[in-house]
């Protein structure tokens, strides 16, 4: 594996240097904002408790493939550089130390259910009363008010209410959904840009802001084509498999296995050349020379053929070949990515994609490297997630400058746990 060695980075100027977060969310939407900040120099500090496990402890992959709280790739990969607090919330004791934390704090961001905040009196109104220039996000399926805002969940009924769920799958079957709780991917990066746009208006005015996220929301703009067709001419946007409204044949194809494991390739074709050039490619010079065939709609009218002759051709072959081989000659195509392949994939390698971070109780571990590249700041993961209660004494004494006799007061009380 060619992987980045996070140790080896020479000491660079943080874009977020000196920026302070309090992380108080839940299992990915909050906490990839949170890692993004960490990843550019912000300093994290993510509360979470060990009686009320936090979801993403529990799910997999795992270390060794064995459940554990402390060997979650998940969570570890959505808290990468973060410092680890464990606090009992639901005490006055530990609602002050959150209180303390936000006055430390230029951010705080949260994914409780909404309204649960403002029971325990840590909701932005309360707390803006004593910090005027807090910015403050909340994430959530629905948003803050309104009739669904009760509603609770994982990224799964966002998408489904977001309307992805009816689109994935074929359409003579039942939908199948997209694989994994989607908005919880694509409603942080909605957020992460809204909040800095926040920082920067408060850095010019000193003004604070809220922000609230809806998963819903920041699923629907991922379907503008499909809205705004319906707002058009009333058409209901339905699920085509793999096929695709301008490109013919696009799909994905079997190739030869490879040790017992079943393998594909994707091709896609937008045009005549392409067309043609897939065509001579499997040996078909009598199609690339059809009439019929040189525009998107005479392919889509008998695609059901043409992929079955490009399968019996694709079939035979390496996925790698495959994609070798049509990518020369200019049309589209690239094997179907495993997860197995991902750690051998030229092209992450090169931007370090895959990082390999010290871990306190595997030895190492690997997260994904930032999601964007700046020049000067490139940013990374500095540390491995931490375990539960790993950082409570730096945390407290360090940045709220609690004594001992406070910290013991607060373990021995039960409040840090």
């Amino acid at each position: 594996m060619n992987l980045t060695n996070a140790s080896s980075a020479e000491p660079r100027v943080d874009a977020l240097a000196g920026l302070k977060v309090l992380d108080l969310s839940w299992v990915v939407a909050g906490p990839l904002v949170g890692r993004a900040l960490a990843d550019f120099g912000a300093e994290v500090v993510r509360i979470e408790s060990s009686v009320r496990v936090e979801t993403a402890r529990l799910m997999q992959p795992f270390h060794g493939g064995r459940q554990d709280k402390e060997g979650s790739a998940l969570f570890g990969n959505c808290n990468a550089g973060k410092l680890g607090l464990t606090l009992d919330l639901k005490s006055a004791e530990g609602q002050q130390v959150v209180r303390d934390l936000v006055g430390w704090a230029d951010v705080v961001v949260e994914s409780f259910s909404p309204g649960q905040l403002r029971k325990w009196g840590l909701d932005y109104e309360t707390l803006r009363a004593d910090k005027p220039d807090l910015v403050m996000l909340s994430t959530s399926i629905a948003g803050q008010d309104g009739p669904w805002s009760k509603l609770a969940g994982f990224g799964n009924v966002g998408s489904s209410l977001s309307g992805f769920q009816h689109l994935v799958g074929y359409q003579d079957r039942l939908p199948m959904g997209t694989f994994g709780p989607y908005t919880d991917y694509v409603g942080p990066r909605l957020a992460l840009v809204t909040l800095l746009a926040a920082l920067e208006n408060r850095r010019r005015t000193g003004e604070g802001a809220y922000i609230d996220v809806a998963q819903v929301e920041a699923g629907i703009f991922f379907l503008s084509p499909q809205v705004a067709h319906y707002g058009f001419d009333g058409t209901i946007a339905e699920r085509h498999g793999n096929r695709d409204a301008q490109a013919a044949p696009h799909g994905v194809f079997p190739a030869r296995s490879v040790e017992g494991a079943e393998r594909f390739v994707v091709i896609s074709v937008r045009d005549r050349a392409e067309w043609q050039a897939l065509a001579r490619a499997i040996g078909r010079e009598d199609l690339a020379e059809r009439d019929d065939l040189a525009t998107a709609d005479g392919r889509r009218a008998m695609e059901d053929e043409l992929e079955q002759v490009i399968s019996a051709w694709t079939a035979e072959r390496s996925a790698t070949a495959v994609e070798e081989a049509l990518q020369l000659l200019g049309v589209p195509a690239h094997a179907a990515v495993t997860s197995d392949d991902y750690p051998h994939e030229p092209q992450l390698a090169h931007r370090g994609h895959l990082v390999e971070l010290p871990h306190p109780t595997h030895g190492r571990t690997f997260v994904e490297g930032p999601r964007y590249r700046l020049s000067e700041t490139p940013g990374a993961p500095r540390r491995a997630a931490p375990a539960l209660g790993q950082d409570n004494e730096v945390v407290l004494r360090d940045l709220l400058g609690y004594d001992e006799a406070r910290i013991d007061a607060l373990r021995e009380g039960g409040i840090l746990r």
